[in-house]
């Protein structure tokens, strides 16, 4: 068994912006390593204009469902990482082990107002945000 391969859990509320984008980078930076994400309050799909600023940088996460983290509770894991507030102060307990729980929070891109061009610039500037932080992160 290859025992350099992580499991790590992305949390946040819908499981459709900021998780998605933090967990299909983190699979781009860190193959070996088990990556899922889900929501403490999943939305039905993965925000479009976070697919589209993705999409951008060469990552697809148009595929991916949003989920519940009640999914995966009982299971064990390395890292379980919140990504928003919210999602850290309701993050259930695991009957899993959980190693090490991280917070690294980034404000909500679904919050953005305006136009289309206007909301594209939040949504890249947190999809860079999670970018940097998710490629310098020492799992």
């Amino acid at each position: 068994m290859d025992t350099s391969k992580k499991t790590i859990l992305i949390l946040c509320t819908g499981n459709s912006c900021r998780s998605q984008m933090a967990e299909g980078f983190l699979r781009s930076y860190q193959p070996a390593h088990v990556i899922s994400s889900a929501g403490t309050n999943p939305e039905k799909e993965v925000n479009p204009i976070a697919v589209k600023v993705m999409s951008e940088v060469g990552i697809d996460i148009g595929k991916h469902q949003p989920e519940h983290v009640d999914n995966y509770v009982s299971e064990s894991f390395d890292y379980v990482i919140t990504v928003c507030d919210n999602a850290r102060e309701t993050c259930p307990h695991f009957s899993g082990k959980v190693k090490r729980r991280l917070h690294i929070g980034f404000e909500d891109p679904a919050d953005a107002r305006g136009n289309e061009g206007q909301k594209l610039s939040v949504y890249r500037k947190i999809r860079d945000q999670i970018s940097e932080k998710f490629k310098n992160i020492n799992l």
